[in-house]
């Protein structure tokens, strides 16, 4: 198992080394300079900029030094545009755990409810109730999350005002995470809808199963059957897909931060890019592919444990 998880931890870092070279070459691919968008730089002092950053070398040149600070030093370089001369390190520390809480608690949120109408739906198999959830499974999948984001906004913030309109980074405690409630919603729909979906359909497999009529048969009511047997062999192949879900939510989150004003990693992107901050765009698209490949990392690693024959086929 330990040989398992260390081939599963080289193959992480070697696709994360691939990410970061393709992430600096697209960026320093893109057309125009950061320096161009400042009229009051003369072409001395843009030429001189060009040579401080190495942006006047030729780019094998410009990636050999940065792969260099970032391996060697762990210098992620500073910022240009957004925030200049500040260490890009800097500027990603206040604004990484306001994301992670934003959508873990989104995640968590959502897998109580998902849980519940997946096991409502397949109790109620093709009853009114299984066809109600099963458009709300629908709805929720195909329809994106800034339009629910918009659609909270308008009514319970702006009609109703029950809860803030956008993110209040200023606030403390309870006044802060009201005005985070409705982010989350938006990004708490998806993940509520695909559990729901995938429960459902594992629970219905396993509520048909011959082991059933065996808990059946030892004197075991319906709800005890589904409660001690069926329910629990569904939540193995639902592990799954719980885990790489935060990717997704973090993903959607990208929209959501922006149109709710939130203070993470979401806008800081958008804006890195439209200003041509390089460092700051590469540092970011790593952070989110970081995550991604942990979530990976998590999911291979529990298929080792769950499934023997999967960690055997390494030594084959």
């Amino acid at each position: 198992m330990v040989r398992y998880i260390l081939q599963r931890i080289l193959a992480m870092i070697l696709t994360l080394l691939i990410i970061l070279t393709v992430a600096f070459m697209v960026v320093r691919l893109m057309p125009g300079s950061v320096f161009d968008l400042d009229p009051e730089l003369s072409d001395t002092a843009i030429k001189a900029m060009n040579a401080k950053y190495h942006f006047d070398q030729p780019m094998i040149k410009q990636y050999g030094y940065f792969m260099a600070d970032v391996l060697f030093h762990n210098d992620w370089g500073t910022s240009i545009a957004m925030r200049p001369n500040v260490a890009v390190w800097d500027i990603l520390k206040d604004r990484i755990p306001v994301t992670l809480k934003l959508n873990l608690i989104s995640l968590f949120a959502a897998l109580p409810f998902g849980l519940f109408f997946g096991i409502v739906a397949a109790i109620n198999k093709n009853t009114l109730v299984d066809h109600l959830v099963s458009l709300m499974v629908v709805l929720f999948i195909s329809i994106p999350s800034f339009i629910y984001a918009a659609g909270l906004q308008y009514f319970v913030g702006y009609k109703w005002k029950w809860l803030p309109l956008i993110y209040d980074p200023a606030a403390h405690g309870w006044a802060q995470f009201r005005s985070m409630i409705l982010p989350m919603l938006a990004l708490s729909f998806d993940p509520i809808a695909r559990v729901a979906r995938y429960l459902r359909a594992e629970l219905i497999e396993n509520i048909n199963s011959d082991y059933m009529l065996l808990a059946k048969a030892k004197g075991l009511t319906f709800r005890q059957s589904i409660m001690r047997h069926a329910l629990r062999n569904s939540m193995v192949p639902m592990m799954n897909i719980i885990i790489p879900m935060f990717a997704e939510v973090l993903s959607g989150s990208l929209v959501i931060e922006s149109i709710f004003a939130v203070a993470g990693m979401g806008g800081l992107m958008v804006d890195s890019i439209n200003s041509s901050d390089h460092m700051l765009t590469v540092a970011i698209l790593m952070f989110y592919s970081l995550i991604s490949l942990i979530t990976i990392l998590i999911v291979d690693i529990s298929y080792g444990i769950v499934d023997p024959r999967v960690r055997m086929g390494v030594k084959g």
